[in-house]
């Protein structure tokens, strides 16, 4: 699944979108997230708007129009938003087109996992999605003393801690493991014993890997290219995820592979603190 990184890769290669005039909308009628169908006669309404901004809170994107509107883009699991010539073919598992002039704002999604919705500006956070979502991994500041406060009234596992999209937004499968890594940390670990040093590394770490992967274009696994169609170069510089097996980067110790909650997790046994 495209995590912050990944999503803010697409929302700055948006960014020349800015300005430009919704000429046209087509969707293909299937069913997305929750099998809810993109609102087409919301989008239709939009035709003739221009794009006055592109902006981002954790997973999700939101094109601002000149209107009192703006389009809400999940990317779920497999989706990609890409600019195309509007001659190019249109790929397998598209599922909105947005026309601009002689280009297109294309939503691939293959498993049908992404969203595409219209929101008021100004009540975006009434959104379902966007109302639960806590502060920006990317805010100035991560609040230590509130997620240490939060932490201690929780009796779950530090893994799953970091990927509350309710505590700190935008982190994913991938950067949970690489931040708990990089904080020596073990994702098993009770979140109710995190003391204040450890979760200042922890707030430290996740913005860390954050910048880490913004400075790579993000992280290329299967599907994930951000609006250009580049994939991003982050798998290379992994530290821990995906690196079962292999010397850890900091003691040399085997990367191990466990499922916590249903999820692949990555650690190593000997420097993340259990």
């Amino acid at each position: 699944m495209p995590e912050l990184p990944e999503v803010e890769t697409v929302r700055r290669t948006l960014v020349p979108a800015v300005g430009w005039q919704i000429s046209s909308v087509w969707t293909s009628g299937m069913g997305l997230h929750m099998a809810r169908r993109p609102p087409v006669a919301r989008l239709r309404k939009l035709v003739g708007a221009r794009i006055t901004a592109v902006r981002r809170h954790g997973k999700y994107l939101l094109l601002d129009t000149d209107r009192a509107e703006a389009i809400l883009v999940h990317l779920g699991m497999t989706g990609r938003l890409r600019i195309h010539g509007k001659a190019d073919p249109r790929a397998a598992h598209t599922h909105v087109v947005l026309g601009l002039g002689a280009r297109e704002l294309r939503f691939v999604d293959a498993r049908r996992f992404g969203q595409v919705d219209v929101v008021a500006r100004g009540k975006e956070r009434e959104h379902p999605g966007l109302g639960l979502l806590g502060p920006d991994a990317l805010d100035e500041v991560i609040d230590v003393a509130a997620m240490l406060a939060r932490a201690r009234d929780k009796r779950t596992t530090l893994k799953a801690f970091v990927l509350d999209q309710r505590v700190i937004a935008g982190v994913g499968n991938i950067y949970a493991s690489e931040a708990l890594w990089r904080a020596q940390l073990r994702p098993t670990m009770r979140t109710h014993r995190l003391s204040a040093a450890a979760a200042a590394r922890l707030a430290a770490a996740i913005r860390e890997v954050i910048d880490r992967a913004l400075d790579n274009g993000g992280t290329t696994l299967s599907d994930f290219v951000d609006a250009d169609g580049t994939e991003g170069e982050n798998a290379d510089y992994l530290w821990v995820y995906d690196r079962a097996g292999q010397p850890c980067m900091r003691c040399r110790t085997a990367i191990r592979r466990s499922v916590l909650q249903g999820r692949a997790t990555y650690y190593c046994p000997t420097c993340q603190t259990p």
